[in-house]
Order: structure tokens, then sequence, then C-alpha cells
């Protein structure tokens, strides 16, 4: 129910009105009359005083009655129900948490710092892009479903770290938990990136199987080489004093990448940089888009206190009325 403006989550509450006006005049008409000691005081100080103290007590009950029923009705506003209309594409973003991703070799950030970054970048431009993120190592657990609250995805990327999943690269189950989850979405432009630093090691899924179930889905991979060429300062321990590292080959299973992304349709870049990894996000804007529709609900601003708070001052003010004055009929 919609007044002025304002939306009414229990509009039946106004049906209450009724019963209760005519309680309060029927109780006017049928309570018996005062003893004459009672009203010793009223009559003292003439009749006028008695009636105007008489008709502000019931106009102080009509109005508490009236706010408590506007509270109980519950008025709110600025709540309504969008349908955003637009190019929409469905994306899920696959990152690799290995420990091989704190490589220091994108200096001064390690590699996932950077991935991660660029990644919330990309995410921080979409407007009607319904995007999911599947974090992998050793195995694939999806951190967010496909999703328009994009806070809710920075947030979710913002708390990766390598350690969470065992450890590992298993590139195949990655590739299937992002393909499941863009199954039954909607849109014609499906789009999974997955982004990794190492060679697929892990995981009872072949990746090139999983590329080959994408493509049946018409799903699109892109794929993105993180990591410089030659070697990096990798992780390989704790001391006393944090994170021992030592200087390691670069290994990306380029091969199998681009494999992967030319038997969806997509592509493969080899990102040395944050800058490659821009370059590749940027790309994925130029995909083929597809009308979506898409709900999103705008939270409600609830003002049901107010008349709370007005039934309250005016019940206080009856009170200091009688005590002043006196009991009436």
């Amino acid at each position: 129910m919609i007044i002025a403006g304002l939306h009414f989550a229990a509009p039946w509450a106004f049906a209450l009105s009724v019963p209760l006006l005519g309680w309060l005049l029927w109780r006017r008409r049928r309570r018996p009359p005062a003893l004459l000691h009672a009203r010793a005081g009223l009559l003292a100080a003439g009749p006028q005083r008695g009636r105007w103290t008489a008709r502000v007590l019931i106009v102080l009950r009509v109005v508490a009655l009236a706010s408590l029923v506007l509270a109980l009705a519950r008025p709110r506003t600025g709540a309504r129900t969008e349908t955003l209309r637009g190019d929409g594409i469905s994306m899920v973003i696959a990152l690799d948490i290995s420990s091989s991703m704190l490589a220091e070799d994108f200096q001064p950030d390690n590699r996932l710092a950077v991935a991660k970054e660029t990644a919330k970048e990309f995410i921080a431009s979409r407007e009607t892009d319904q995007v999911g993120v599947v974090a992998f190592a050793g195995e694939a657990l999806t951190q967010v479903p496909l999703t328009l609250d994009y806070p809710v995805l920075l947030a979710a990327i913002d708390q990766l770290q390598p350690g969470q999943l065992e450890d590992g690269t298993a590139i195949g189950t990655a590739l299937m938990t992002a393909t499941n989850r863009l199954r039954d979405a909607p849109g014609r432009s499906r789009v999974v990136i997955l982004l990794t630093d190492g060679e697929n090691n892990r995981g009872s899924i072949d990746p090139r199987t999983a590329a080959q179930a994408a493509a049946a889905l018409g799903i699109r991979v892109h794929t993105v080489g993180i990591g410089s060429e030659g070697v990096a300062p990798v992780p390989v321990g704790r001391s006393v004093f944090g994170l021992r590292y030592e200087n390691r080959p670069v290994r990306i299973d380029e091969v199998l990448l681009e494999d992967v992304a030319r038997a969806t349709g997509g592509q493969y870049q080899r990102a040395r940089d944050a800058d490659g990894l821009r370059r590749t996000y940027q790309q994925i804007d130029a995909l083929e888009r597809a009308p979506m529709r898409e709900a999103r609900l705008v939270r409600y601003t609830d003002w049901h206190l107010w008349p709370l708070g007005v039934a309250l001052l005016v019940l206080l003010a009856e009170l200091a009325v009688l005590w002043r004055r006196g009991p009436l009929p």
C-alpha cells in the first residue's frame, strides 16, 4: 500500500482505527459520573476550564491512537524493485591462490596481490554484469556465486590468501567448478577468466576435458598465465624472520592454457605485470553482449519509530494534564 510516497508494510493496521475510535467514544459516554469531591477543584475553577481540559484530553487520546495505528502500519520509504536492462555478461573469475602466487616478480607486490587488485578494478567498473569468484589451488571452491552485489565480490577477493586450500594447481577442477556456476546463467555471453601461474598437477579432471564441457555449454574461457620470464623469488618455507624465498624457474604450461582457450573460442594471454592483466580485462569488455534483465531490491527506510515516539509523547502529555487538573469523566 502506497500513500503520498510512503509504503506501508502492514496496511491492515489501519482497519484497527475504526474499532479503537468507537471504543474511545463508547467509553467516554458510558463512563460513570465522578464523585463530587473528585471534581471539586475543577468546579471551583469554573465550568470553562473543566470543558477545556476534557476537550484537550479527548484530542490527545485520538492523536495517540492514530499515531499507534500509523506505527503498526510500518511506514517506510525508498523501497522499490528496479528492473535493470542492459548488455550484460555472466562471468566467473577463477583465481589461483596456490603458494607460488606469492612469488615477488611483480614488484613491489607479489603475483596474488596484483591479481586481486586488478580483478577488483575490473569488478568495480561493472554495471549490469553478473560476476562470480572461484578460488583454486590443489582444489577449487566457489567463493561467491553469480551476483550483481559488487561490494560482496570485492570483500571476498580481499580475503583470498594462500593456505586456504590444499596447495597445488588443479586447473581442470577450477574450470569445471566455474563452468557449473555458469551452466544456467542468463544471456548468451558466458565467460570464465582463469588466472594461474603454474602447471596442472592436482585434481582428477583433465583441463582439456573441462574445456570441451565448457564449449559444449557455449561458455568461453579466457586463460591468463601470470608470471615473468626466467626465474622469480618463490616462498619455500618459513624462518624466524618470516617467509624464506629462493629464486626458481617460472613454469607456466602455456600450451595447455592456449589449448583450453582455443577449444572454447577464448584467448590466452601472458601477463608479466599489472598492465598485462588490465589489458586482459579490457578485452573482455569487447565481447559480444546479450540483453539481460535482472531485478534488484532497494532497501527500505523505516519510519515507524517516529509515530511511535509521537504516541508516547502524547500519552505523557495526557498524564501531565491529568496530574495537574485531576481526573475527568
